[in-house]
């Protein structure tokens, strides 16, 4: 089964920047559009960006702003996520998963990755 590696995380001033590195173990990562999504303390997981199978095709939720930038390298079974601008309400720990649509594919990858904490001080 695919394991789901994230990694990047830190602490950081607002207005700083920070790449996050989704690294996954399986074979099928190049299949799958692949999203980045975030959970803040009290707060439900929502949906952050999503980069299709040929990274021809990106989305990204209302409140990045333009300041986040997805990308991927299937040759390394890899995905990033650029965050630029940071502000406090950033703060969140960042998952990333294979999608279908803004949505998390749990039928066929049920389990999430440790994820990686962002804390953007103010």
């Amino acid at each position: 089964q695919e394991q789901l590696v994230e990694s990047g995380g830190g602490l950081v001033q607002a207005g700083g920047s920070l790449r996050l590195s989704c690294e996954t173990s399986g074979s099928t990562f190049s299949n799958f559009a692949m999203g980045w999504f975030r959970q803040a303390p009290g707060k439900d997981r929502e949906f952050v960006a999503r980069i299709n199978p040929s990274a021809s095709s990106t989305d990204y939720a209302a409140f990045v702003e333009g300041r986040f930038i997805i990308f991927r390298n299937n040759a390394k079974n890899a995905m990033y996520l650029q965050m630029n601008s940071l502000k406090p309400e950033d703060t969140a720990v960042y998952y990333c998963h294979p999608v279908v649509g803004r949505s998390p594919v749990l039928d066929i990858f049920p389990s999430w990755g440790q994820g990686t904490q962002v804390t953007v001080s103010s």
